[in-house]
């Protein structure tokens, strides 16, 4: 098929658009990808939704070959379903919720687990039925509070979900490590540099789950990797090196000092080290506890403390991932208010639990280990007050910003941060769906089994951005053959004898099975169809000009950066080699 660009709907822009912040954005609006509508909210132009259907085309090619089957569920849910699974709630503010003339509920799904689980429990009855993975290919939709980043971090995007249904755990792992396979195929088919992370379940629920990210500087995800294994994981479910316990008998009595003027970590180490205690105190030395607040679905807000080296910062994001479905946030004036005893600046864990407010750490702070922490009184301190003698948390929760050269916990080796885009995640969901739905078969003994379920997601749409991110250079998009908008882009750089060569060119690799983009715009000089070239990223570009009067034609290769002439006569056959 040949696209002439006189006729394609299509104009290109030399400028950024103001409010894109990453190469993606900046790309495929200028390259005439997509427009955006509003805040998250994107059209797909010809080239752009040529594109997202290749992508498709590869995750649904990827996802038959496992062995699933596709499906189609309607977009609009109503609520019933959601209170069912109590998602209604547990979702939070990220749904669009809306109602009928009626005065009835509805949702805007975000993802279909529970519709996947009503249409296997309304078809299926037997053990004999199962195991079976259903998937789909769905716009979707979440009220995302700060879309950004074009279609990156969207409030209506595509995704493929597909769930697999199994009679017990071992089927489960089968369905888990087949899903895991079948992502490994398709983001190599789509030509994408990606990582395996471990990952939270967050709002999804389940147990095992992994994350699939294509590292770029300019992804959300923050991600750590081992120097010496192979493990990695998103900031999020990430487990670093901890001290061993101590016992906590070797320590002295907790000792109340006084240290007016001492609010921050900073100021407190100052002072320590100028009471002459015998060692030198550094911030890694005090324990610092940080007032948030948090609130499960459908409850109020109620005070958290987290416990943590003073050296060391929260990770409000890593906090949430692993919290979820219960919110939580930073702590106000107002919250503090209402438990006077939280002295501000001089916290300590010693009466958290005689005033009921729950108290995490860091797994840092391990069991036995002593610290410097607030008194509870104003302008003092209290040393040497140990976990397990003196405070015991509630529980431990990785909360600490990790950092760049932390230990890995299975290894010992240097864990490195850098940062992706999440484009696929895999859950083994469990039975948290089938429980709510009573998914049920008939065992061959006639009693009843609870189905298992899996969840695998990719973002199809998303996966275009990601593309963008990883193949671009400074002029322009750089697509893998894959999913390229076209084979090859012809230039017409003349009059009449070049588009008349260029043409009988693209006749010769459209028969051939070659998709073509050919620029014969009359009205159009010579270097903006290059530039439109440049930025629109088809990776084999074959310029007729000047040279033709040699009998030669130019072939450009985007990725390689090669210009080469080529004899007319030869070009199909040097085309269609390169692009097969």
């Amino acid at each position: 098929m040949t696209l002439r660009m006189s006729s394609l709907f299509l104009r290109t822009l030399r400028e950024d658009p103001a409010d894109a912040e990453v190469p993606s954005h900046k790309l495929l609006v200028r390259a005439g990808y997509v427009r955006r509508v509003a805040p998250g909210i994107y059209s797909w132009l010809p080239l752009g939704y040529t594109v997202l259907r290749k992508v498709e085309r590869i995750v649904r090619e990827e996802m038959v070959r496992m062995g699933a089957q596709e499906v189609h569920f309607p977009a609009l849910i109503p609520r019933e379903i959601y209170e069912t699974s109590h998602r209604w709630t547990e979702y939070g503010q990220n749904l669009f919720r809306l109602k009928d003339r009626k005065d009835a509920d509805y949702l805007l799904g975000p993802t279909h687990e529970e519709l996947f689980t009503l249409l296997v429990k309304g078809e299926y009855s037997s053990y004999k039925d199962y195991p079976v993975s259903l998937f789909q290919i769905q716009t979707k939709y979440r009220d995302e509070a700060r879309p950004r980043a074009g279609i990156l971090r969207g409030r209506e995007f595509v995704m493929k979900d597909s769930y697999s249904f199994d009679l017990d755990d071992e089927g489960l792992a089968k369905s888990y490590a087949a899903h895991r396979a079948a992502y490994q195929k398709t983001f190599e088919r789509l030509g994408l540099d990606y990582r395996i992370v471990s990952a939270v379940s967050g709002a999804m629920g389940g147990s095992a789950s992994e994350e699939f990210l294509a590292p770029t500087d300019s992804g959300e995800d923050t991600f750590v990797q081992c120097d010496n294994c192979d493990y990695a994981a998103n900031t999020e479910a990430v487990e670093i090196a901890v001290p061993p316990a101590v016992d906590a008998s070797q320590h002295p009595d907790a000792q109340v000092l006084d240290t007016p003027d001492t609010p921050t970590i900073a100021t407190l180490v100052e002072r320590l080290n100028s009471l002459r205690l015998g060692r030198e105190f550094s911030g890694a030395d005090t324990l610092k506890n940080v007032v948030m607040k948090s609130r499960a679905p459908g409850a109020d807000w109620e005070l958290l403390v987290v416990g943590v080296p003073g050296d060391r910062e929260v990770d409000l994001k890593r906090l949430a991932g692993q919290l979820e479905p219960t919110e939580v946030a930073q702590a106000e004036p107002a919250d503090l208010a209402r438990q006077p005893r939280l002295v501000k600046g001089y916290i300590g864990p010693q009466i958290l639990k005689e005033i009921g407010v729950r108290y995490l750490v860091d797994p840092l702070v391990v069991p036995g280990s002593a610290w410097v922490t607030g008194a509870n009184e104003q302008d003092k301190h209290a040393a040497f007050v140990v976990r397990g003698r003196d405070f015991e948390p509630d529980g431990e929760i990785g909360a600490v910003e990790i950092r760049d050269g932390d230990r890995c916990a299975r290894c010992g080796g240097h864990l490195a941060i850098a940062r992706g885009i999440e484009i696929g995640h895999i859950f083994q969901l469990g039975r948290k769906y089938a429980d709510a739905f009573e998914l049920d078969a008939l065992g061959p003994d006639g009693k009843s089994i609870r189905i298992t379920m899996g969840s695998y997601g990719i973002g199809v749409s998303r996966a275009v951005a990601a593309l963008a991110e990883q193949h671009h250079d400074e002029v322009g998009l750089i697509w893998p053959r894959s999913v390229a908008p076209a084979d090859v882009h012809i230039v017409v750089a003349g009059k009449e004898e070049q588009l008349a060569a260029a043409e009988a060119l693209a006749a010769d690799l459209d028969a051939r099975g070659l998709s073509v983009l050919l620029d014969d715009r009359a009205a159009v000089s010579a270097g903006v169809k290059f530039k439109d070239a440049e930025l629109i990223g088809v990776p084999t570009v074959v310029v007729v000009g000047r040279g033709l009067a040699d009998g030669v034609v130019e072939v450009r290769d985007r990725a390689a950066g090669t210009r080469d002439d080529v004899r007319l006569e030869t070009a199909a056959d040097e085309v269609a080699a390169r692009c097969s």
